[in-house]
């Protein structure tokens, strides 16, 4: 059975990972090489600058406003969302009452029906989420101010998108309710795959469901959860984020930049400003706070594996 295993894990993994090098890896290191030059994106012909760019980044008030974003985003994010959806799975899979006749642990009167509700928004593209969204905020006409009039709230009339102290934490809520479903999804399969008896026992030593949550759900979930929290982080700190605001905001990243978050500040500065340069520079930033994210939550969360 050793013979030829090398071989045979080598032939399987020199595709892949040669796609990934290509695609992947040499992106980024020609990103940063690009950030020590004066490259505008249009021109073939550009010089070695140094680190002309990484002072400028620094001396950069909208940089840091958008660091101060994103980190925000990457703190608060996924622990709103990780949070709701385990609630929401615990829930559906453990948190309903005993039936007449049917097992001991089961979950709330028409689960099923809730699995599809959060997952609903998974079906939806994130621009169209963003859209429709953009609209339910429209301070006139929008969805959630007519609602406010309908119930007598004349005088409760926010902007907003349009205030300034309001609209990044707007943006964060549509972010939460359009990734919590998946994260339902993820923890109720995890849930499913925890045997029963578990739970049995723990409801024959008079545990809660806090207890029950706390002492068996979430330690032999944990490793899922921490999978869960470096996606989430990540998604707040990528492409999720840069959809939202770009589609939703003024700007895009307004009013007064309160919604600029680094990755639409990287797409500004390359394709609106034609400095892709500078632009390559934020996304070496970018880069290492994502890995700075991962590497602290993949660090903190470590913990005794658990096997059942």
């Amino acid at each position: 059975m050793q013979h030829g295993k090398y071989r045979f894990i080598v032939g399987f993994l020199a595709l892949p990972l040669g796609l990934y090098a290509l695609f992947v890896v040499w992106p980024f290191i020609q990103s940063i090489y690009y950030s020590f030059t004066d490259w505008t994106g249009l021109s073939p012909e550009f010089k070695m600058v140094g680190f002309d760019n990484y002072s400028r980044m620094l001396d950069d008030e909208i940089f840091w406003k958008s660091l101060q974003h994103s980190l925000l985003f990457a703190l608060l994010l996924p622990v709103v969302t990780i949070s709701l959806a385990l609630f929401f799975a615990f829930m559906i899979n453990v948190g309903g009452r005993k039936r007449r006749n049917g097992p001991v642990v089961t979950g709330v009167r028409g689960s099923s029906f809730y699995k599809i509700v959060y997952f609903f928004p998974q079906v939806l593209s994130i621009a169209i989420v963003a859209l429709l969204f953009a609209f339910a905020y429209n301070p006139d006409s929008g969805a959630i101010n007519s609602i406010l009039r309908g119930i007598g709230l004349d005088d409760v009339q926010p902007l907003w998108l349009g205030d300034p102290d309001l609209a990044l934490w707007a943006v964060m809520a549509v972010l939460v309710w359009s990734t919590v479903g998946f994260f339902v999804v993820l923890f109720s399969a995890g849930m499913a795959s925890i045997p029963a008896e578990m739970y049995e026992a723990a409801l024959l030593d008079g545990a809660g469901r806090a207890t029950t949550f706390f002492r068996v759900t979430l330690p032999l979930l944990w490793d899922t959860v921490q999978s869960g929290w470096v996606y989430m982080g990540i998604l707040a700190l990528g492409a999720e984020s840069f959809a939202v605001v770009q589609i939703m905001t003024t700007g895009p990243g307004g009013p007064d930049y309160s919604t600029t978050v680094m990755v639409l500040y990287v797409y500004q500065k390359a394709f609106r400003d034609g400095q892709a340069a500078y632009a390559t520079t934020i996304g070496v930033a970018l880069l290492v706070v994502t890995l700075a994210f991962a590497a602290v939550v993949m660090r903190l969360g470590r913990r005794e594996r658990l096997e059942y």
